[in-house]
């Protein structure tokens, strides 16, 4: 098992440097008008920028199942009511893990199995309007884990 998490490290430490030589980045704009919407929210007094779920599924089946995977992850972003961008997903042997990232236009949903371990660790980070804990509901339906832990985290308090 150390030698798969090791050749995934690899990989993905290599695909990660291709990405950040080939990707040119541009500060955004931030416009003062009224009529902007800044998309923070406020719970019980306090202003956050977005819910980042922290979520590990254990005992899970489907693991390795690329196509499984990725229609769980596009029926999650239709339950959390965002928007999906761009949705990127890598195999790493036919029977092996998966590891990938859902853009959204509310921030993402990343993912990455162990199906020789019936694990998979999810993080969903979503802001505005969407609904980020009813992927929950679609990771218990896809992946039928015996047991789902999920922490939550409100990013940018304070900002």
């Amino acid at each position: 098992m150390m030698h798969l998490l090791t050749k995934r490290v690899a990989a993905l430490s290599k695909s990660q440097t291709a990405l950040q030589s080939q990707t040119e980045f541009e500060p955004a704009s931030v416009s003062s008008g009224s009529e902007d919407k800044d998309y923070f929210m406020v719970r019980e007094g306090v202003r956050y920028a977005g819910v980042h779920l922290i979520i590990d599924i254990y005992g899970a089946s489907h693991l390795d199942n690329l196509e499984h995977v990725e229609s769980a992850l596009r029926e999650a972003v239709t339950a959390a009511k965002a928007t999906l961008l761009h949705i990127h997903l890598h195999h790493f042997t036919p029977n092996g893990g998966i590891s990938g990232v859902v853009v959204l236009a509310e921030s993402h949903i990343s993912i990455h199995t162990w199906p020789e371990c019936g694990y998979a660790a999810l993080d969903v980070f979503m802001c505005g309007d969407s609904a980020p804990h009813e992927t929950i509901k679609v990771l218990r339906s896809a992946f039928s884990p015996e047991r789902i832990a999920v922490e939550e985290h409100l990013r940018g308090r304070g900002a």
